[in-house]
């Protein structure tokens, strides 16, 4: 069936209910950045594969709102479909809520799902909507009508998750996770994110492709710990060690029945992490105290067993890296190279090594303009092969036993120009000047964002996604609640929290340059007034000194790209094959 097939159906449903818009988001009822393809609503309305993506149908238009990561992705993707792509977060781009107040009447109608939506942005909907008369219902799931053979979720099994790997205990966290709901002065809470369950429970799971979570959700109060999954999903043994340790096991499908039956006097729940039909199920009925999750405050926050378990991934990718840009550097020109076959390639030199699971995320490998599309996925039809001048950017991460990475990397092929290198450096700049940041405790990521961009501000130029992501431990890649980024987050940076630094910049139908690393929190030993924290970079890979403009560095940021290298040669060498340390060795000499 055809994109506008499908959406003409949906106009007739809409028409038969007297809906006048429809407002379609890309998430599951767990409000995941990553869903099982069940619940990729957007993507088998549209054809636009992105992560983050908004539609509103009207009975004669269709857009679709996605960020700066795929602008130039959403417009190959949605050619020819009818849907018009909105730059989201752009100062000239109108919001939904705007568009929605522009376009529509007062009485009009929106309908949405309320299972992928939050109670806070749903709040914030209706204000809007409703100052202008237009009603908002959000019980209406019109797509799961026409979605003929929709996919069911999986039916794959959850695994205990062995404490060497985690150094904290289920009866600990939930001690943990108790003691926060007598502080908050509450009876209970609701685990709705999946990698929170993961984490609270010490259990892992396959139903989500790169991140090793299970479909659930987790009901704790002073008494009880009641998890809601597939019951199919789980062995007997295992259900027999939670049942031990006082963890109920109930069916997924019947998290309502339950809740009925168990409604406590006070409920913490996170307005941002909570779906609206949840929140709404408690609302009124009982006293809701709100907050960022209790497991998600937790768990950015890494134990000394996860830290060390982090950096011994890192260790390992960082061999897969070095052996995989040597195999590069060593092609003679007899092998075709692909944007695809490289991807492989690398997946193949991670799966050597000890504790590797699979990739953390889809890998991004980019060359020439594809590099510009910040989040490029290489398809049969848009394989590029890498030969001539150029540069190839990609962007890859492992799961391991004991930690989750994220890397990035751009390199030289052939000739680069003066252009190129000075984009380069001025990027690497950003990247080391955040990396040796030192600033004083409670400071927030939107405070040290600048940090990563002020070079390339200097010169006119900036990049449009954030600049830090919190990175899970054998979890998500992308973890919250802290992040270095423009936009306001009230979390503050803390020691034991892991963050990505990926400044980048991106030249339209040209190259795309991003430079990342994995920072460690911690606490600065040389502070001698107030409290400071500062990094410890925990990837270990060179970065492409062939494309650096050394003149661009000040003394500081040569000393640290130097040290650095210094750093990755000392730690990585014994680890490498001879022919691949005398390479490294080349890679890391002082500039």
């Amino acid at each position: 069936m055809r994109i506008i097939d499908r959406i003409n159906l949906l106009r007739n449903l809409m028409q038969f209910e007297n809906i006048d818009a429809l407002l379609i988001l890309g998430t599951d009822p767990h409000l995941s950045e990553y869903v099982p393809i069940a619940w990729r609503s957007v993507e088998w309305i549209s054809g636009f594969t992105g992560s983050y993506g908004k539609i509103v149908i009207t009975k004669d238009k269709a857009m679709l709102w996605t960020d700066s990561r795929y602008y130039i992705q959403a417009e190959e993707q949605l050619k020819d479909t009818g849907i018009v792509m909105m730059k989201d977060r752009h100062p000239d781009t109108i919001s939904i809520d705007n568009w929605l107040i522009m376009e529509l009447k007062s009485e009009n109608l929106v309908a949405i799902d309320g299972q992928t939506i939050s109670y806070s942005e749903i709040s914030k909907l209706k204000i809007k909507l409703g100052a202008k008369g237009i009603d908002l219902i959000i019980n209406k799931d019109l797509v799961s009508q026409i979605w003929k053979n929709r996919p069911l979720l999986h039916q794959r099994p959850i695994e205990d998750y062995p404490l060497q790997f985690d150094g904290q205990s289920r009866s600990e966290k939930l001690a943990v996770i108790r003691k926060r709901l007598t502080e908050f002065e509450v009876d209970a809470t609701l685990i709705c994110q999946l990698d929170d369950l993961a984490w609270s429970t010490n259990l892992r799971g396959s139903d989500i492709k790169y991140i090793p979570c299970f479909t659930g959700f987790g009901y704790i109060d002073h008494n009880q710990f009641i998890l809601f999954i597939n019951k199919g999903n789980i062995s007997k043994e295992l259900t027999e060690i939670l049942n031990s340790e006082g963890i109920q096991i109930m069916d997924y499908n019947s998290l309502f029945m339950v809740l009925e039956k168990i409604l406590p006097t006070s409920i913490f729940l996170d307005p941002e992490r909570t779906n609206s039909i949840i929140y709404g199920f408690y609302s009124g009925r009982t006293k809701i105290v709100e907050g960022i999750a209790i497991p998600t405050s937790l768990k950015s926050i890494k134990n000394k067993v996860e830290i060390a378990g982090m950096r011994a991934a890192h260790r390992r990718d960082g061999v897969a890296m070095i052996n995989f840009l040597y195999w590069i550097n060593k092609q003679t020109g007899d092998e075709i190279l692909t944007e695809i076959s490289i991807s492989k390639k690398l997946r193949d030199f991670r799966s050597e090594q000890k504790y590797f699971i699979g990739e953390s995320f889809s890998p991004i490998v980019g060359f020439g303009p594809h590099g510009a599309i910040v989040h490029y996925s290489a398809t049969a039809e848009t394989n590029a092969t890498i030969k001539g001048n150029g540069i190839l950017l990609f962007d890859s991460g492992g799961q391991y036993l004991d930690g989750t990475t994220d890397i990035t990397r751009t390199i030289a092929f052939g000739k680069v120009n003066s252009t190129q290198k000075n984009d380069f450096t001025l990027v690497l700049k950003g990247m080391i000047n955040l990396a040796k940041a030192k600033f004083p405790v409670g400071t927030k990521g939107y405070s040290l964002d600048v940090l990563a961009r002020i070079a390339l501000w200097n010169s006119g130029l900036n990049y449009g996604h954030g600049t830090g992501h919190g990175v899970g431990h054998y979890l998500s890649v992308h973890e919250g609640p802290m992040s270095i980024r423009s936009e306001f987050n009230n979390e503050p940076i803390r020691s034991g929290q892991i963050l990505s630094n990926e400044p980048g910049l991106y030249r339209k139908d040209k190259y795309g340059i991003r430079i990342e690393n994995v920072i460690l929190c911690q606490n600065e030993i040389n502070s001698t007034s107030e409290p400071f924290l500062c990094f410890e970079t925990l990837t270990l890979c060179p970065i492409d000194r062939n494309l650096i403009k050394r003149e661009l560095l000040n003394s500081e940021e040569l000393n640290w790209i130097n040290n650095y290298h210094k750093k990755v040669l000392r730690i990585m060498k014994p680890f490498l094959k001879p022919e691949v340390q005398k390479w490294l060795i080349i890679q890391c000499a002082p500039l």
